[in-house]
């Protein structure tokens, strides 16, 4: 059997994803002397961490070794072979992390993994911010969407599952956060903004 190429690109994209956000991790921690928040200090983050932390890592994992492997257990069959929507998954997650780098860039020193209540940061209104409130979360949907067309394997499948409610569960959790400490400012900008898409 060949080597399936999109899942293994795509695997290298996510690869290049996580290794992007474990050193800004670290750069936030040099220059602005103080944690992004990978491990939260709030209980219910680090409970959520528990949970997302092996996930993330088969989610990398998956893509770069199951297209190796001669006879994979049913967790690692394909539940389709269309090779189309690989390539189409290739390509959107190549998008997604490039529009990610973007946001990324745009929150600069403002960034965070977690959620620590008792710090402040500054709320970040411009650029992709200025249509949509969790850029990032919404093009990490699209990334693990990607990587099940790419590689359309059981596993995956439940990962982007659990991934997806994760996500959705800690955008609401940082939208009370956010509440707490920007107040009427950040209730304004809700309701100009879409959550995950940006408000028509």
């Amino acid at each position: 059997m060949p080597v399936r190429l999109p899942a293994l690109l795509v695997g290298f994209i996510v690869l290049a994803y996580w290794a992007r956000v474990l050193r800004m991790a670290r750069k936030i921690r040099r220059l602005a002397g103080h944690s992004a928040n990978v491990i939260p200090p709030e209980r219910v983050g680090r409970l959520i961490r528990v949970i997302w932390f092996p996930l993330t890592f088969l989610w990398i994992l998956v893509p770069l070794i199951a297209p190796f492997i001669k006879s994979p257990p049913w967790v690692l069959q394909p539940l389709v072979d269309l090779p189309v929507l690989e390539w189409a998954g290739c390509g959107v997650a190549a998008i997604a992390f490039l529009l990610t780098w973007i946001c990324w860039k745009k929150m600069g020193k403002s960034w965070r993994m977690g959620i620590d209540p008792n710090e402040t940061t500054s709320l970040i209104v411009t650029g992709p911010y200025a249509y949509v409130r969790h850029p990032i979360y919404a093009l990490s949907s699209v990334l693990m969407l990607a990587t099940v067309a790419a590689e359309p394997v059981p596993i995956l499948v439940l990962i982007a599952i659990v991934h997806l409610v994760l996500l959705q569960m800690e955008a609401r959790r940082e939208e009370r956060h956010q509440t707490r400490v920007h107040g009427q400012v950040y209730l304004d900008y809700c309701s100009k903004t879409g959550g995950f898409l940006p408000r028509f």
